[in-house]
């Protein structure tokens, strides 16, 4: 979907179109020179506003945090710290199930996004006015890890081409993987971000972190 290629070219318009892409066909597919088709203008011009591929890999993080930050500043935080910051985290992984390609892509950047920065203050300032320390808070971002962001790392990634079926010669020296892999369905039609990531894994997970959180709160 190419945009208008009458309107002028800025660094939001740039980025906006970058993401646009790599929604349609996924984050591969940015590259400068798609990027300038999509904007119906000459590669050479994406300069004046990016200084190169990685420029616009930054800047989409940026957007997309942005996103975030619009999402959760719409919430109404109640005076229970563990509802509003399970609110918070929901908001954002409703960001995320947007931007397929983006919880990648964040894991990669060196450089912190402002925008990713100003959701974490915030964040520190609910789970502080819910009184925690900040000693306590510091150990709950690193038991959230990406969680808190909304999104969370998969143990395994078949979507690599790798198969996820346990090999015949090794099932009867694995009893109890096999159990637990017999009565659970492992290939969910219906997974969000990542393979056996959906919604209700996602929440069992916070909720878990959460209510642990809350019992070393009041300690």
């Amino acid at each position: 979907m190419t945009t208008d290629a009458r309107m002028p070219l800025s660094r939001e318009r740039v980025l906006r179109a970058a993401v646009g892409l790599a929604d349609e066909h996924g984050l591969r597919a940015l590259t400068m020179r798609r990027l300038a088709e999509e904007l119906g203008a000459e590669a050479m011009s994406l300069y004046y506003h990016v200084a190169k591929k990685e420029d616009v890999l930054d800047g989409i993080v940026d957007v997309v945090a942005g996103e975030i930050n619009e999402a959760v500043g719409r919430i109404e935080a109640g005076p229970d710290w563990k509802t509003a910051v399970r609110e918070r985290i929901l908001a954002a992984r409703q960001v995320f199930l947007r931007h397929r390609w983006a919880p990648g892509l964040f894991e990669t950047r060196s450089s912190t996004s402002t925008e990713v920065l100003r959701y974490f203050d915030a964040l520190v300032g609910l789970m502080r006015n819910g009184g925690f320390s900040y000693d306590l808070v510091h150990h709950a971002l690193h038991a959230l890890g990406s969680r808190a962001l909304g999104f969370s790392q998969e143990l395994f990634d078949p979507s690599a081409g790798e198969s996820a079926d346990v090999p015949v010669d090794l099932v009867w020296q694995l009893p109890n993987l096999v159990g637990m892999l017999s009565e659970i369905a492992h290939d969910d039609p219906h997974s969000t971000l990542g393979w056996c990531d959906d919604q209700a894994e996602f929440e069992f997970g916070l909720d878990v972190i959460l209510d642990g959180l809350d019992r070393l709160r009041t300690q």
